[in-house]
């Protein structure tokens, strides 16, 4: 009994449209790819349908959303609902002189053929294809197909217009595959902060191999400051709709990194917030690249500094200089010690000099260990001195 039961709620699908990309199959369906024939199919013997009287399938028809097509087991049409002519821009009426082939790009004999076996083990079969209007153009539709037992027994063609659908899912293919290969960072959390989906390039930060092995994780843990996450995850989750700034993150090797968050919150489709989406960009490069020019910025302003101290010091050395030599001039006969004490101070002189020269031509700035600390530790500050 359970198999007969089975048998009534089974689905067979086939996808007439080449090339058609996979898509996952509703529970209790079945996914059949019908092969075109090798050889080309004989046509169909379209017979024109016997006009007049009331089809008693109006009532129904015209109540359907669904564009209905009813046809015999061969693939003529013999009926359709008034959404039908919408749908292909065919009169109700002329619609009887054309066969289901003729509508479903690739529904052709062998086609029918083989829906109607299919028919016969399963109740319905859904066919995923390309509709033809009258004007030749083509729009994808969904068709669902079933047979009727009512007197003749007739195959019911239920055609519903899937083009925004398709384009929908086109769009949001698109945008899946911006994030998936995107440079920055992607996250997506619930309103508890675990991760429900993580892109490659934010694995790669944290230094996963793949997106799945974060996934469940509570995305505060990667943050060094779990203070500062929870006041950001807080901010979103309850307050404002964005939040942005730059957190410190830990690796899952250990060490930490720079990286720039933004979040946002994430809503559904009635507005109610159901988690936060997470856009991260590593800035570690940046923030060196920043340390760098402004440690570079500092050594440009103390080496001019340097060149304008030595300029100032060189004058009064050089007078100084002529002094002591007119000095040493005239105390020819004088004490040796007074002498031996102008000499003296000549020599520093001379060397002040030099030393100013060697200033001057300093375009480095780099300093030089002179003096160990007391307790042996580096200090950055008296105990080097600028190299020359």
């Amino acid at each position: 009994m359970l198999q007969d039961k089975d048998k009534l709620t089974g689905t067979i699908r086939i996808d007439l449209i080449p090339g058609i990309p996979t898509e996952p199959v509703p529970s209790g369906h079945k996914r059949v790819v019908i092969a075109p024939p090798s050889r080309k199919p004989r046509p169909l013997q379209i017979r024109s349908a016997s006009p007049g009287g009331h089809s008693r399938y109006q009532e129904l028809l015209h109540g359907i959303y669904d564009a209905v097509l009813i046809a015999d087991l061969s693939g003529r049409i013999v009926e359709v609902n008034e959404r039908a002519s919408d749908f292909f821009a065919y009169p109700r009426d002329e619609f009887r002189q054309l066969a289901v082939s003729d509508v479903v790009s690739g529904a052709d004999g062998a086609i029918i053929h083989d829906l109607n076996r299919n028919l016969d083990g399963e109740r319905h079969t859904l066919i995923q294809a390309h509709c033809v209007r009258r004007d030749g153009s083509v729009f994808p539709a969904e068709i669902a197909v079933n047979r009727l037992g009512l007197g003749e027994p007739r195959l019911a063609f239920f055609v519903r217009d899937i083009t925004l659908r398709r384009q929908a899912e086109e769009m949001l293919r698109t945008e899946h595959n911006a994030i998936q290969n995107s440079g920055s960072g992607v996250a997506v959390a619930d309103l508890d902060a675990r991760l429900e989906y993580v892109n490659p390039a934010m694995a790669g930060m944290w230094g996963y191999d793949t997106p799945e092995k974060l996934l469940g994780q509570d995305a505060r843990d990667l943050f060094a400051d779990r203070a500062a996450a929870d006041a950001m995850m807080s901010a979103v989750a309850q307050g404002r709709d964005t939040w942005s700034g730059e957190l410190i993150a830990k690796r899952r090797a250990g060490g930490g990194f720079d990286v720039q968050v933004s979040a946002a919150r994430n809503r559904n489709a009635d507005g109610e917030a159901v988690g936060v989406v997470f856009s991260f960009v590593d800035v570690s490069d940046r923030k060196r690249a920043e340390a760098a020019l402004r440690e570079a910025e500092r050594h440009r302003v103390m080496l001019e500094s340097l060149g304008a101290a030595c300029h100032h010091v060189g004058q009064p050395a050089t007078v100084l200089m002529g002094n002591l030599e007119m000095m040493r001039k005239q105390l020819a006969q004088a004490d040796p010690s007074v002498r031996q004490l102008v000499e003296s101070s000549i020599e520093n002189v001379r060397k002040l000099g030099e030393i100013l020269q060697r200033l001057q031509a300093v375009t480095e700035y780099r300093t030089a260990k002179y003096a160990d600390s007391p307790d042996g530790a580096e200090d950055a500050g008296g105990s080097r001195i600028l190299r020359i």
